[in-house]
C-alpha cells in the first residue's frame, strides 16, 4: 500500500497551548537565574559600596590603687587571762560556792577551807598576846613608878633596881611585838582558807567537792591540785603564727579581717595588739595576737578562726586588671589611644593579686588597656571602646 505524501498532517487540538506553557516556564527560569547571578556575583573593583565596621572591644583604665596580697592564717581564741586557784594552806573543803560555767565577779567568795589546826594555833597566839600585854602592863607600871620616885627623891631607889625594871619593860614590849606578829601571820593564813575570784570571769573547771582534802599550793607534792580554774572570757586573745616571709608586713595597730566559721561565718575586723618580735626556730613563724572583746560570751575559747593578713602592701601604685594580660603573664598589653586605635606596648609587672596586676613601667595613669581576647584585633586597627568599670580591691 502506498502512502500519500501530499495528504495534510493531522495535529491534536491541545498540543499548541501545552508547547506555549513550556516556553513561558523556560523564560521565567532564565530570568530568575539571571537575577540571582547579578545579585551574588563579585563586585567589580572600585564599585564596592559596603563599609567595614570597627570591632567593639572592652577597655579598662589604668588606675592608682592600694594593692596588697591577701594571706590567710589559722588562728585560735584563748582567754585573755586564766588562772588555776590553789589553796595556800592544807585543809578540807568546807564550802564550794560555784560550779562549771558560773560567771563570777572579782572578789567573789568561791570556796572556803576548814583547817582545825590553824584555828588552834591562832587561839594560842591570841592567848599569848593577851598574856604578854598583861605582863607589859605590870612591868611598865613598875618601871614608871620607880622612875617617878627616883625623880622625886634622888638616891632613894637603887640604880640597879631602876635598870632591872627598865630592862623588864623593854623585854615584855618586845614579846608583845612578837606575839602580835604571830597573830597577824596566823590571821593571814586563815584568810587563805577563803578562795576568792581575782578577776571577772567564768569557772571553766572545778576540781574539788565539799570534804575533799586539799594540799597547800606551795607544796611540791603531786597531790597538790587546784580547786577552780577561772578564765576571763569577756576579752579574748586571738593568736596566730605569721610565716617568716610575711613578718615584715606585720605591725601593731594594723587591721585584719577575721572569720569564725563555727559561728556561721561571723566576720569582723581585728587590730593587731602585740607581736613577740621573734621568729620561732622550730616553726619559722612569729606569734601575733589580736584582742577581741567578747562581752556576750558568744565566742568560746578554743574556737578556730581565719585571719586575712594584707601582705606586700603597695600604696597608690599603678594597676590594671589581669584580663589585660593574655597568656602566662605576657609582658605586653593592647593600649587604646585617644584616636581609638590599638597600640601594643611592653610593660613591666610587679605584684599580682586576685584582681589586679601592679604596673612598674610602660603605662601611665588614665590610659585605657584592652581586656579580653586579642585575636579579633591587631595593632593599628581602629576600634570602638566599651569601658569596663574597674573593681576596687577591698
Amino acid at each position: 500500500m502506498k502512502q500519500n505524501l501530499d495528504a495534510p498532517i493531522s495535529v491534536h487540538p491541545s498540543s499548541g497551548p501545552r508547547r506555549r506553557g513550556y516556553v513561558v516556564l523556560l523564560v521565567l527560569v532564565m530570568l530568575v537565574g539571571l537575577a540571582a547571578w547579578r545579585h551574588f556575583r563579585p563586585s567589580a573593583p572600585g564599585n564596592s559600596v559596603s563599609v567595614a565596621v570597627p570591632p567593639t572591644v572592652a577597655v579598662a583604665p589604668v588606675t592608682r590603687e592600694d594593692l596588697f596580697k591577701r594571706v590567710t592564717y589559722p588562728a585560735e581564741f584563748r582567754p585573755y587571762q586564766e588562772v588555776d586557784l590553789h589553796a595556800k594552806v592544807s585543809g578540807y573543803v568546807d564550802q564550794m560556792n560555784v560550779d562549771l560555767g558560773d560567771k563570777v565577779k572579782a572578789g567573789q567568795l568561791l570556796a572556803t577551807l576548814e583547817v582545825p589546826e590553824l584555828k588552834d594555833e591562832l587561839q594560842r597566839a591570841l592567848a599569848a598576846e593577851r598574856h604578854a600585854e598583861a605582863e607589859y602592863t605590870n612591868a611598865h607600871t613598875n618601871y614608871a613608878r620607880l622612875l617617878r620616885v627616883n625623880e622625886a627623891h634622888a638616891n632613894l631607889v637603887a640604880e640597879q633596881d631602876l635598870d632591872t625594871a627598865q630592862a623588864r619593860d623593854l623585854e615584855v614590849a618586845a614579846t608583845i611585838a612578837a606575839t602580835k606578829a604571830e597573830v597577824q601571820k596566823l590571821r593571814t593564813m586563815a584568810d587563805y582558807t577563803r578562795i576568792t575570784a581575782p578577776f571577772n570571769g567564768v569557772v571553766t573547771r572545778r576540781s574539788a567537792d565539799t570534804g575533799t582534802l586539799i594540799q597547800a599550793g606551795t607544796s611540791s607534792d603531786t597531790q597538790a591540785r587546784s580547786l577552780i580554774r577561772l578564765s576571763d572570757n569577756y576579752r579574748l586573745r586571738l593568736d596566730f603564727y605569721v610565716s617568716v616571709d610575711d613578718v615584715k608586713d606585720v605591725h601593731v595597730g594594723d587591721t585584719l579581717d577575721v572569720r569564725v566559721d563555727s559561728l556561721g561565718g561571723k566576720a569582723f575586723v581585728g587590730t593587731i595588739s602585740r607581736v613577740t618580735g621573734k621568729v620561732e626556730d622550730d616553726t619559722r613563724a612569729m606569734m601575733t595576737e589580736i584582742e577581741v572583746p567578747n562581752t556576750s560570751l558568744e565566742i568560746v575559747p578554743g574556737m578556730y578562726a581565719s585571719v586575712v593578713l594584707k601582705a606586700q602592701r603597695r600604696p597608690q601604685t599603678l594597676a590594671i586588671p589581669p584580663q589585660a594580660i593574655i597568656g602566662d603573664k605576657r609582658s605586653t598589653v593592647y593600649v587604646v589611644s585617644k584616636a581609638d586605635t590599638i597600640e601594643e606596648r611592653a610593660v613591666t609587672l610587679g605584684l599580682e593579686t586576685s584582681d589586679k596586676y601592679e604596673v612598674l613601667s610602660g603605662l601611665t595613669e588614665g590610659e585605657y588597656v584592652m581586656v579580653g581576647d586579642r585575636s579579633r584585633v591587631r595593632p593599628g586597627q581602629k576600634v570602638v571602646t566599651n569601658r569596663v568599670v574597674p573593681l576596687v580591691q577591698p
